[in-house]
């Protein structure tokens, strides 16, 4: 659905409004999180010093740590009896973070959805393919709920069982899919090497997250499936899915749900806002959620932040495409490079395939990067399946030139043949950090 009096909100209404809700929250937190009271009373702040959002620097921050500490209810605001679902997301070191959700939060998450998938282009009317994982993960039910919400016809097929996902796409014709745009780049190869047109499937839309992606991957996709392909983002400890999500018109941000969230940017290492426009870690803080409410949440992802209107019509602020996150930064002889600036220029580069892996490691006490990405398998029977054929060979110094001159790098690029990176049927594994590895003289 498209609300208007919220999407099209006059900023300065949006503000007044945030600023009641934010009060109301920063109460029920130091009321009902003993987490908070203790955050709260060690920097001697009281809920009535918060009155105006440039009030919101005042407060703690929260991190993915202390919803570990506190696993697994500590930080709810309800008593467990009230909460309606659980989600929770993987856990990297043995406990996953905790999220809970009362009967309300689901319904403004729903809402939120609906709002992402009318941005994108769906219909009520639509039948929508949703290949997103479904159990603690939250982007499975989140997808699903928000179709329904809208009144559209959801395929709950989940992901993973390639052949299934393919047989259902060509015999529904689905209008819309869901999925990791890796996964997404995998369906379609899978079904051009059965001789299928990606396009005969009938599809308009893709609303496409759960990983950063690169505008070249985004072009690989609409040009192959005739779609238009739409960013999606959130996060577990924040809500789910539909934080924030592109239109179809312009596809030039995601427009953040700021009736549920006040968004802020800020310099992962002094801590401090940084200006409109600048990358920065996003940081979160709800404002409508009962169950677990969260104040000053670092997400650990880097994006920019704009307030300016979308000519779409909508004029909620607008964060970019997720950078990558501030823990996947490689530093590369002191410069600092995202492993989507080097995606960026792989895709753009001619008879490359969509699928790369990058190893960090290091070498004589000196950090490299070491690129394996695969070579497209029109290209490969071209050159007679020789990876050392002289056009090979040109490619690859081609992209490491490009690689240089953009992203500032120089890395060492082997092309392979197709076939040979794994697949994945979720998030795909990009970066492999062999540093410590390296250092014992293990690779």
């Amino acid at each position: 659905m498209f609300t208007p009096r919220m999407e099209s909100a006059n900023r300065a209404d949006l503000y007044e409004m945030q600023t009641i809700l934010l009060k109301q929250t920063v109460k029920t937190v130091y009321q009902d999180v003993t987490f908070y009271k203790a955050k709260f009373d060690d920097l001697g702040i009281k809920p009535e010093q918060i009155n105006t959002l440039s009030d919101l620097k005042k407060l703690p921050f929260t991190t993915k740590q202390d919803l570990r500490d506190h696993y697994p209810f500590g930080l709810l605001a309800v008593p467990k009896e009230k909460l309606a679902r659980i989600h929770a997301s993987s856990g990297t070191s043995g406990k996953p973070t905790v999220v809970g959700y009362t009967a309300q939060d689901l319904r403004n998450w729903s809402e939120m959805v609906s709002r992402t998938i009318v941005a994108a282009g769906g219909k009520s009317t639509d039948l929508i393919h949703n290949a997103y994982g479904y159990g603690l993960f939250t982007g499975g039910l989140g997808l699903h709920a928000g179709i329904e919400a809208l009144g559209a016809a959801t395929i709950p097929i989940s992901s993973g069982n390639t052949e299934r996902q393919l047989l259902v796409l060509q015999d529904f014709q689905p209008q819309g899919i869901c999925a990791t745009p890796s996964y997404m780049v995998h369906l379609t190869e899978k079904l051009i090497k059965k001789g299928i047109d990606p396009q005969s499937i009938g599809l308009r839309y893709g609303i496409f997250g759960a990983e950063p992606w690169s505008e070249g991957m985004r072009k690989k996709l609409e040009r192959l499936l005739g779609i238009k392909a739409v960013d999606i983002y959130g996060l577990s400890e924040v809500m789910g899915p539909g934080v924030a999500s592109e239109c179809h018109e312009a596809q030039d941000g995601l427009h953040i749900a700021e009736d549920h969230f006040i968004t802020e940017v800020i310099d992962p290492i002094t801590l401090e806002p940084v200006e409109e426009g600048e990358y920065g870690e996003l940081v979160f803080t709800s404002l409508t959620k009962e169950a677990m409410p969260i104040i000053r949440y670092r997400t650990g992802d880097v994006a920019a932040l704009r307030t300016d209107s979308c000519h779409c019509g909508r004029t909620l602020a607008r964060m970019t495409r997720v950078k990558g996150r501030t823990d996947d930064m490689l530093i590369i002889r002191g410069v600092n490079v995202f492993p989507s600036e080097l995606e960026r220029v792989l895709l753009e580069a001619m008879n490359l395939a969509p699928h790369y892996q990058i190893y960090w490691t290091t070498k004589a006490s000196m950090e490299e990067v070491r690129i394996h990405i695969e070579i497209d398998e029109l290209f490969y029977m071209q050159v007679g399946a020789d990876l050392a054929h002289p056009l090979v060979k040109n490619l690859k110094a081609t992209v490491v030139e490009q690689i240089k001159s953009t992203c500032l790098v120089s890395v060492d690029l082997m092309i392979e043949k197709p076939g040979v990176i794994p697949r994945s049927e979720g998030k795909a594994l990009r970066v492999i950090d062999q540093r410590k590895n390296a250092a014992k003289g293990v690779v």
